[in-house]
Parts: C-alpha cells; structure tokens; sequence
C-alpha cells in the first residue's frame, strides 16, 4: 500500500452522484480547485428514475438540459391508482401555480448521472472514478483526505474544505455519529426493470404511476429505452417477513396490485434480476461544520413516493455552493451563513414529509383518488409535486388549505382516523435487520 505525497486543492468533493456533479461544476466555474472522488465507475445503476418539473431549471443552470431532453421520457403527470376496482385519478404538473412547470422527464440514472459527472469534468473539477474515501480528518486549516485507489493504492489530498456527497454512504455523517434513524417513517423497497411493460395511452406515457397496497405503495416509471422501472415501498415488516426468494416474493406482492400486476405479468425482467433496500429514511442531525458540508442523500434521506431526492439534492448543492463560498473567501460572514443554511436543509424536506407521513393513510389517499381544487388546495398539491416550492404566498396559502381540509376530514372520520394512525404506528416499528439475501444499494 503506497501513499502519494497530498495534492492541495480548495474544495475536495466526497461522491460523484447528481449532488456531487452540481456542486463541482459550479465551484470550478467560480475557479476553485475541485476534485471530486467517485468510488464506482460511471455509468453505474441507480434507482431514482423520476425527475419534476422544478429541476428544468436546475439543469439549465448546469448546462446540461439538452443532453437530459436526449435522454429523458417525457413526463407530464402522475397517474394514481388504488388496490382495488377500476377507479384512477391523472392529474397534471401544468395544473399548479406555474403553468410553465408542466413538464419533466422519466431517466435511466446510470445516463443521467454519468452527464452530470463528466460536464463537472468539463467544467474544470478534476473527476477521479475508483476512489474510495477512506479517511476525512479535520484541523483547523481544513482536512486531511485519504482515498483507495483500485490497484489498491492510497491516494491523499490537502483540502481547505470537503463537501460530503457520498449518498446513502454518508460518509461524514458517519465519522460524526450524527446520522439518526428517522423514527416517523421505516420503509423499505424491493424492485426491478421490465421490458415490454403495458403502459398508459398518447401523452400519458411518460407518467409516474402510483398504485397504493395493504403493505406501501408501488412505483411505475417508463423509461425512453422501452424498460419500465417498477418497485413497491413497504413498511419494513413485511419485507422482513419474506419466506420465499426474491423474485417470487416481489411477484406475489405485484399481485397485491391486480392493475399493476396486469400491466407486466407478460413483461420480461431485466437480467431476472429483483433487488431489495432497507434503512430507507434517516437524517443527520447537522449538516454543516467549520470545513464541512453534507448534500443530498449524505444528509438525508426520506421516501421517494414524490420523486423529490434528485431536486432537492441539487438545490442543496446550487445553494451549498454559495455557503462554499462564504467559507473560503469571506470567513467572518460564515458562521450566520452556516446557521441559515442549517435552517434551510432542515425546512427544504418538510413539505414532502408531511405528505410521506400520511401517504398510506386512507384519508390522503382518497383526497388523491378524488382531487378538488377547494380553496386551491389542488393547485397547491400540485405546485409541490412540480417542485415549484417558491412560487410565492400563493402557493404556501394553497397547500396550509390542502392540510386543513384533510384534518376537517380525518375529524368527520374518526374511527378510520384512528385505525389509520395506530397502523402507521405499529408499522415504523424497528422490527430488527433485513435478511442477508438483500442488495443493499448505494448512492
């Protein structure tokens, strides 16, 4: 094992994932000394296929939209479909405040976040795939970091500043022991690709399926290559209840689903291959340090039933740029800039959450199954789901009615009310670790 002597460098970037990608192209055009470490080798599969509508304008500010428009399924909406009976409900990103954000794209990640990483190369950050991070230590001046090279050789790097963008690794969040269980909601995924999936008619093609059964909910994402990523959410204790292999206990659970099992019960599985996840929500309970910054899924995770971790893992890393900047050059201003965007990292999740919470509940989901725009509470809804989080008032008004009309209701149903929360909370209990034969994957 041979350590290099350190490489200086202004900013070191932990993880080369779409938070990563971001934050590296934005502080080498600013001129910074960027190297970004990612331990796969890109293209490398990810789940998160779905992006919204707010992120358009994200990948314009990288620069990278024409290339997402080549890749990417168009997608206008989101279809919702309930365990049983021929009920569906579509609505439509363009029905929000913001018409303009009426639109977005389906993606396979391994192409999308392969783009994000080579423009940061473009861009000017020096990108570095086969490093494993194996050691961070702090001083006062900046860190001191070790990464494994692949012939097993250690590379190191003087950085006056890291930003951890390890994903589900959370590599600082580790070494800090800050990184909490989130203890209001406990799922798990289990999923696969399908070729020839049955998909919606026309414009609708694109759209996000989500069909809820007596255990989560499932996704239906069709991609442009003619796979269809599909997956169910599910409280942990089912999946740790599974008595059979993978692949027959992820059929049996589509079943649950007649619709969605109709859909690709004539499809082929990719590679006959069904992976599995567990630990699936969990925070830091900080995200910044005096040389530090946590991004994206290295800060926090919650359930993807919205689509949100992507948007808002850039949205962290356009505005993490600017705390970067507040740290390197102008010190004296960083200490209340760091306090806000601890504020800000805390909030960005909070409109999903509250949502995700409630998601099984049976009275968000007839408000879904039966959208009314009632003190434009559905425009609102759908602002939220587009991502257009800072349309204003407006929006903020629209979605505290959509909250108290699903009290009103829950109030006027007291007994589903109730059994609705007591299986929630027998369903975020910790029911112990999953079965060895899972994939765990990795951000």
């Amino acid at each position: 094992m041979s350590v290099d002597e350190p490489q200086a460098c202004d900013v070191l970037v932990i993880g080369g994932g779409p938070a990563g990608s971001a934050i590296s192209t934005l502080l080498a055009r600013k001129g910074r000394r960027v190297v970004m470490l990612e331990k796969d080798h890109h293209p490398r599969f990810h789940i998160g296929e779905s992006l919204l509508p707010g992120s358009v304008a994200q990948f314009e500010l990288l620069g990278v939209r024409e290339e997402l428009d080549r890749i990417g399924m168009p997608k206008f909406g989101i279809e919702f479909v309930p365990p049983t009976g021929p009920q569906r409900s579509y609505v439509e990103f363009a029905e929000g405040w913001n018409p303009r954000k009426g639109s977005a794209w389906q993606v396979r990640r391994s192409e999308m976040d392969e783009i994000l990483f080579r423009h940061a190369g473009k861009e000017g950050a020096v990108t570095l795939e086969g490093a494993r991070v194996r050691q961070v230590d702090f001083d006062d001046g900046g860190a001191d970091v070790t990464a494994q090279m692949e012939d097993g050789s250690q590379r190191r790097w003087r950085a006056r500043f890291v930003v951890d963008a390890s994903g589900r690794d959370t590599v600082l969040a580790n070494k800090f022991k800050t990184k909490e269980r989130n203890t209001r909601h406990n799922s798990t995924a289990l999923f696969g690709h399908f070729r020839g999936a049955r998909r919606l008619p026309g414009r609708r093609e694109g759209n996000i399926s989500i069909c809820w059964f007596e255990h989560g909910w499932f996704w239906f994402i069709p991609l442009a290559d003619g796979t269809t990523s599909v997956g169910a959410v599910c409280w942990a204790y089912y999946l740790k209840a599974r008595d059979k292999p993978l692949k027959d206990y992820f059929y049996d659970t589509l079943r649950m689903c007649p619709e969605l099992y109709d859909r690709v019960k004539d499809a082929e599985l990719v590679d006959d291959a069904v992976h599995a996840t567990g630990n699936f929500s969990y925070f830091s309970t900080r995200a910044t340090g005096e040389r530090h910054l946590m991004i994206g899924d290295a800060y926090t995770f919650i359930d993807p039933m919205f689509s949100s971790g992507v948007f808002l893992a850039l949205q962290n890393a356009i505005e993490g740029a600017d705390l970067v900047d507040k740290a390197l050059d102008h010190p004296a201003a960083y200490q209340a800039a760091r306090a806000a965007r601890e504020q800000r990292m805390r909030a960005m999740p909070g409109d999903y959450s509250w949502f995700i919470y409630r998601a099984t509940n049976p009275t968000i989901r007839d408000m879904f199954m039966h959208p009314k725009n009632v003190f434009k509470a559905k425009q609102g809804l759908l602002s939220l789901l587009a991502a257009d989080l800072d349309h204003g008032p407006d929006f903020r008004r629209s979605l505290f009615m959509f909250k108290v009309v699903y009290y009103f209701i829950a109030v006027m149903h007291p007994r589903r009310t109730w059994r609705g929360w007591r299986r929630h909370r027998n369903a975020i209990r910790d029911h112990g670790k999953l079965r060895g034969e899972t994939i765990q994957t990795e951000g």
